[in-house]
């Protein structure tokens, strides 16, 4: 199965819903029915074709939220070619590296992201940039767009098993892209729409960034294939109540906001006037909820059910959720295995543990990544058998897991994995660094940031906004130190390993404490 037979539903013999149905709603400022969305995306599937895209061709996607975002992605997996999402957030280090690894050939983007590779062009080999909106001498997101008058009657898709790279962030300090098949991400599709019966009559609002899996793969996507409605936001600064607003305008049935906008949700003063009266779910993840949001989400939201998920980009983003009520009844669980999703907890020579020994969560699903691109040495390691090794470990009782902490050094920051050991990277290429250590300290607002700790080579004279500057060349800004200090030496085993728990409890007091009486203002 093909991605493209999302869009295909409403047509022919297989017409589940009609095509003239809502579709997308970019916040509160436009739409797409079904078919908007199946004409455009196939006038650009012609225009790409006839511009000498050919399928297994990698073409890049460097744009903001948007409903282009979308027609973008349909056309370039309906004619088999692969998609590569890239984050905007990233710097144009980051992205020269993720453009030449993928080995795209041509990059759809933003002109203001353009600007962050501009003076990177002749390092990087992409054949043909394409700009959203007006750029003089450049070739245009709307030129692509082919005016043939049968925008529907584009051949069915060209055989290609390979639809999305997305790239992770790496331990080793780069990313690694991992390869997203038509069938695994069809496959998902249909265990979410299991799961929680979506149908023509849901409305789900993402809060997350296109490029992310947890805003496309994860809720719309499944969304789309059962007929139902997308609304997302504008990139940019997150308003709580801007977003609330939104959804209470849309008629939102199902709501999806990562832990740190729930707390800003609960702390909203004039929250009960923002009528949400057909919201009956919210979905969150990343991070479990902290036990005061469970119970206020209670008190505020009677009725409305709370849904925890659990999973990662390789090993099927959402491989476990909670049930109905279970956030309330076992908060510290995010839940059950998803339908035709398996969980295993391993030690660290993959042999099975017993109920309740704690291990590595492995993960095996149809929706879990084919691989990573061009690092077999990398794959080998992590999907073994059929089974994704997910670094994180847990303990499974009575068929729940409950995560309780991460085999590999990451930092968890605002809904975004952060690896110290490419912060690490990125901090040592500073001249007057001659040892660093990357940790996560508490923080209110996003869980945890990052917090350098750092040797100096003698007699330099180097601050925290020296590091910080050197690191915005190198790094994207949710991923630099927001806390930097200074030591002698870094505390070491007799192999010469950091020992980050020792650092981690030393400066834990530069954080923000997240506790419940804190973020309830009491």
């Amino acid at each position: 199965m093909d991605i493209d037979y999302l869009l295909r539903q409403p047509y022919g013999s297989t017409t589940r819903f009609s095509p003239d149905s809502p579709a997308l709603h970019f916040g509160s400022e436009a739409s797409m029915t079904y078919l908007e969305i199946a004409s455009r995306s196939r006038q650009l599937a012609r225009g790409l074709l006839e511009s000498g895209i050919k399928p297994g061709d990698r073409v890049a996607l460097l744009l903001y939220n948007s409903l282009d975002y979308w027609v973008c992605y349909f056309a370039i997996t309906r004619i088999g070619a692969i998609v590569v999402r890239l984050n905007f957030r990233l710097s144009g280090d980051e992205l020269e590296y993720a453009l030449n690894d993928s080995t795209a050939v041509m990059v759809m983007c933003d002109a203001e992201l353009f600007e962050r590779v501009v003076d990177r062009t002749d390092r990087i080999g992409v054949k043909t940039w394409v700009h959203r909106g007006e750029k003089s001498g450049a070739l245009t997101l709307g030129e692509l767009f082919a005016d043939d008058g049968s925008p529907l009657e584009l051949p069915l898709p060209a055989s290609a098993d390979d639809a999305m790279i997305m790239y992770t962030s790496g331990t080793t300090g780069r990313p690694k892209g991992a390869i997203w098949s038509h069938a695994s991400t069809t496959w998902f599709c249909a265990m979410q729409a299991i799961e929680w019966n979506f149908g023509p009559d849901t409305v789900i609002f993402v809060a997350g960034p296109l490029y992310h899996v947890g805003a496309m793969e994860d809720y719309s996507l499944p969304t789309l294939a059962m007929g139902g409605q997308v609304v997302f936001l504008p990139s940019g600064a997150f308003d709580i109540t801007n977003a609330l607003t939104i959804a209470s305008q849309r008629g939102v049935t199902d709501l999806t906001l990562f832990p740190s906008m729930i707390y800003q949700m609960l702390q909203l003063p004039n929250l009960a006037a923002i009528p949400l009266t057909k919201v009956r779910r919210i979905f969150t993840g990343g991070d479990p909820l902290l036990p005061w949001a469970v119970e206020r989400i209670q008190e505020v939201f009677p009725g409305v059910d709370v849904v925890q998920v659990y999973g990662l980009t390789e090993g099927t983003p959402i491989a476990a959720c909670g049930g109905p009520g279970m956030a309330f009844d076992d908060p510290g669980s995010v839940g059950r295995a998803m339908p035709f999703c398996e969980i295993s907890i391993r030690d660290d020579d993959g042999t099975v543990l017993v109920d309740g020994e704690a291990g590595e969560i492995w993960t095996r699903s149809a929706a879990n990544a084919v691989g990573y691109w061009n690092k077999p040495e990398a794959t080998a390691e992590t999907f073994v058998d059929g089974w994704c090794r997910t670094g994180d470990l847990g303990t499974v009782s009575d068929g729940r897991l409950t995560v309780t902490g991460r085999k590999k050094d990451m930092i968890r920051s605002g809904g975004e994995n952060i690896y110290a050991r490419e912060v690490e990277d990125a901090l040592m290429r500073h001249p007057d660094i001659i040892d660093a250590a990357a940790i996560a300290v508490p923080d209110a607002k996003y869980r945890e940031v990052v917090c350098a700790v750092l040797v100096l080579r003698e007699g330099a004279e180097l601050d925290a906004d020296g590091v910080r500057d050197h690191c915005a060349a190198l790094i994207a800004g949710y991923k630099r130190p927001k806390h930097v200090v200074f030591v002698d030496a870094l505390p070491r085993t007799a192999s010469q390993k950091i020992q980050k728990f020792r650092l981690r409890e030393q400066y834990e007091h530069l954080g923000t404490t997240v506790d419940g009486s804190a973020l309830n203002g009491a």
